[in-house]
């Protein structure tokens, strides 16, 4: 599979057609994703799209309408389906300029999902950075169960996150148990998890999904890092689509290790598909869309 190269000015990006993600995305020359080289796998969930649901499925499973479903447990050690169907699956450029490009996926009836879902990915760099806008429509003849993410790991050139300033525009956090399932959630007022304040991340073991965000007078909310040494800082934003954002410190990964921070828009929070809680049901010939995308800058 060949990988896709879209460029504005000083800006690059690379799309790769396993899993229709970003493998890379610099801007003046820095790196602004933690991404991965050619011909390397998209280890940790670096730059994937996650689809069907992002996140994780307790047990892998479900019901809808009365059924019962059952999906392959690809994080069997905790006994779970994480992040969807689309990660390795093939995707095509259907349309290409200097500084866009559309990916596009079928994804078709599979042991778990019996659906149908014609998925469209855009890429697109300007001034205001990358922005990444998602389309679903269920070409099937059964409602479907849906939710959309994306697993980007951004970096302002810190050996780690830890010097770095956070500010994440979220009033709320969930909690989790040892599987990272939902337990419930709090308000991160008086927590550490309280980053509405821009303040350095220290040493926050963060894998926490946020939510009930606070939105810009544009309705995106924005997650910002920022060096303060350097000045080099990245935003990334998601549109009303996205209420909920995943932030991961990439701790027991030893190719992450804080090394860099995932901030990951998602349209519904971990187990959707058996809590309900946010989950897009779309009806035959429905489609749904969504955007976020990310924005390099100096401060």
């Amino acid at each position: 599979m060949s990988d896709v190269e879209i460029a504005w000015e000083d800006q690059r990006a690379v799309v790769v057609e396993e899993g229709g993600g970003l493998r890379a995305y610099s801007a003046d020359g820095h790196a602004v994703l933690d991404g991965y080289e050619a011909g390397e796998p998209a280890t940790s969930g670096r730059g994937q799209v996650l689809i069907p649901w992002p996140n994780r499925l307790e047990d892998g499973q479900y019901e809808l309408d009365g059924q019962s479903y059952q999906l392959p447990l690809n994080e069997p050690e905790r006994r779970n389906a994480i992040h969807g169907l689309v990660r390795s699956a093939r995707w095509a450029a259907v349309e290409r300029e200097a500084d866009r490009v559309v990916m596009e996926h079928a994804l078709r009836p599979q042991p778990g999902y019996p659906f149908s879902l014609d998925l469209r990915v855009e890429y697109r760099l300007s001034a205001d950075g990358l922005r990444v806008h998602t389309t679903a429509t269920n070409s099937g003849a059964e409602r479907c169960p849906y939710g959309a993410g994306a697993h980007p790991y951004v970096t302002v050139g810190t050996p780690t996150v830890d010097a770095a300033v956070l500010r994440v525009p979220a009033r709320t956090v969930l909690a989790s148990d040892d599987r990272g399932l939902p337990t419930g959630s709090q308000p991160v007022d008086g927590t550490r998890y309280d980053f509405r304040s821009p303040r350095p991340l220290d040493a926050t073991l963060l894998d926490h999904c946020f939510t009930d965000l606070e939105r810009d007078g544009d309705g995106l909310a924005r997650v910002r890092l920022e060096d303060r040494g350097t000045g080099r800082a990245v935003t990334v934003w998601a549109d009303a689509s996205y209420p909920y954002l995943m932030l991961f410190t990439g701790d027991p990964l030893p190719d992450v290790d804080r090394r860099s921070l995932a901030v990951e828009p998602m349209t519904c929070p971990p187990n959707a598909f058996r809590s309900g809680e946010s989950l897009i049901r779309l009806e035959p010939g429905e489609s749904t869309a969504g955007a976020w995308g990310i924005a390099p800058g100096v401060s």
